[in-house]
């Protein structure tokens, strides 16, 4: 699976708030509440990695692949 064939989600488990991560062609993207921010490599990796760190448990990463229209 390559970067541009998925999502990641950022879940965070007691709100229930999300994050949705996109590779696209011009670099990758962010998208809370509607609102799409475009992020470089490294800020998408500062983002994810943190949540990925918790020992609590408390924030969920969930990669989904997209369905491609044929």
């Amino acid at each position: 699976m390559k970067n541009d064939e998925c999502t990641v989600y950022l879940i965070i488990k007691k709100s229930g708030w999300a994050q949705k991560y996109r590779k696209t062609k011009s670099g990758w993207t962010q998208t809370t509440n509607g609102i799409v921010r475009k992020l470089t490599a490294e800020q998408f990796l500062s983002h994810l990695l943190p949540a990925l760190s918790i020992k609590k448990k408390l924030v969920t990463v969930k990669i989904v692949k997209d369905k491609k229209l044929k």
